[in-house]
């Protein structure tokens, strides 16, 4: 039988519906490979194994033959493939259960494969964003937050700028088609901020 875990959902990645004047311009998740890449340093894993193996096979090169050096050095191989099966499976996880979504009031963002929440974040409360574009066109995009907002880096994690712990910076992770993706959220940033608000006055409600 089918299941949808996020079924409670009555829009897809958010929490409630949006209000009136509110409408979704963009959904998307993070590209697997590239969060198993960035986020979990799939590169630098391999690379950590692969030396391990190469530091084996030279150490009894010159006492066993090359058949057998080769097989002394093949345990780091193996372990560091399982090791990198997990870090990509952990990868495709994070990115399946994450739903990234911006309308033309907020940034919101469901995260978490095992503890899964929501975070808000309205434009008003948003000081600047900043765009980290890879050659493959997946990029970050970092959101510094305004005020005393305090966020945990552990719970974010791995939807946060990378080593930023103090005043964790929430993040659209290793995203498909970045650029666009800013260019959206800028637009619709500048023309939310540039929208008068319309407050009624005490002095006004008293003359009604």
């Amino acid at each position: 039988m089918n299941h949808d875990d996020f079924a409670t959902e009555p829009v897809r990645g958010l929490p409630e519906r949006p209000p009136e004047g509110e409408h979704i311009l963009w959904q998307g998740r993070p590209d697997a490979w590239a969060l198993s890449k960035q986020a979990l340093s799939l590169p630098w894993v391999m690379g950590y194994f692969a030396v391990l193996a190469l530091w084996r096979f030279g150490a009894v090169a010159d006492a066993l033959p090359f058949g057998a050096a080769l097989a002394a050095a093949s345990p780091f191989l193996i372990l560091g493939g399982a090791v990198c099966a997990l870090l990509t499976l952990v990868g495709f996880v994070q990115a399946r259960a994450t739903v990234y979504t911006l309308t033309n009031r907020r940034v919101a963002m469901r995260i978490g494969a095992a503890l899964t929440v929501t975070l808000n974040l309205p434009f008003s409360q948003i000081r600047n964003a900043e765009l980290d574009l890879r050659a493959d066109g997946t990029g970050t995009i970092a959101f510094d937050l305004m005020g005393e907002t305090r966020l945990s880096y552990l719970v974010c994690w791995p939807h946060v700028r990378p080593w930023h712990m103090r005043r964790t910076e929430p993040a659209l992770r290793c995203i498909p088609d970045a650029a666009r993706v800013a260019q959206i959220l800028s637009d619709a940033a500048e023309a939310r901020v540039s929208t008068p608000q319309v407050a009624r006055t005490a002095t006004a409600l008293a003359a009604e």
